[in-house]
């Protein structure tokens, strides 16, 4: 990959980044998980490579800029296997795979803790999913916990055409965008990612804004 990157190597791959390929990935996931489905030994072995690669590309970029490389990638998720299996690596005692699991997630919530990352209204929101069901699931969250929109959003239309929707003008309307952003050039998962996460950043910062004007009295 530094090769293909490097001078005299592959124009394509020279021009991406880590948000150009990221659609990449999950097509590679999903056809992993098909031979997964299926049990097609030797179809999963190539695709366990071909999302292996989309790993080391996405490596590369980072160590071009100066981030970390894919030795330090190996080097953490190593750690976090022995820090997580105190039970096979260090001296606890377990009986069966319920107390691993309990075990797994007590050490992960102290991870959490001792990383101090910033509290979040959309804690429960799954970390990892397509852009359409995460933009879903973040209105599901601002609907659920009654937090406020931002101005990116606007509720009345919003509601307007949910009156009008069923599932067949739905499918019809998200594949017009999908081909539309097909003429245009543009890759319709970052999109709907990035406006999905400026909705939430814009949430977020009207959620906390009364508690910053109490604190500030």
């Amino acid at each position: 990959m530094a090769r293909l990157r490097g001078p005299g190597g592959c124009p394509w791959d020279i021009e991406q980044d880590h948000q150009s390929i990221a659609q990449c990935l999950i097509d590679e996931c999903s056809e992993l998980l098909e031979t997964i489905d299926t049990l097609d030994m030797d179809h999963m072995r190539e695709e366990l490579g071909d999302v292996l690669l989309q790993v080391v590309f996405h490596a590369q970029l980072a160590k071009e800029e100066g981030h970390f490389d894919f030795e330090a990638v190996a080097a953490e998720v190593n750690e976090k296997l022995i820090r997580r299996h105190p039970h096979v690596f260090g001296d606890v005692d377990l009986e069966d795979s319920d107390q691993v699991l309990r075990q797994w997630e007590q050490i992960k919530a102290t991870e959490k803790l001792d990383g101090a990352k910033k509290e979040t209204v959309f804690k429960d929101l799954p970390p990892a999913l397509p852009s359409l069901l995460f933009a879903y699931d973040v209105f599901k969250q601002i609907k659920k916990k009654a937090l406020p929109v931002g101005r990116s959003v606007d509720m009345e239309a919003i509601e307007a055409m949910a009156s009008e929707l069923d599932e067949e003008s739905a499918g019809h309307i998200l594949f017009e965008i999908a081909a539309a952003c097909r003429l245009k050039g543009i890759d319709p998962e970052s999109a709907a990612r990035k406006f999905a996460r400026r909705v939430m950043a814009e949430s977020e910062a009207l959620t906390n804004e009364p508690k910053a004007q109490g604190q500030a009295g």
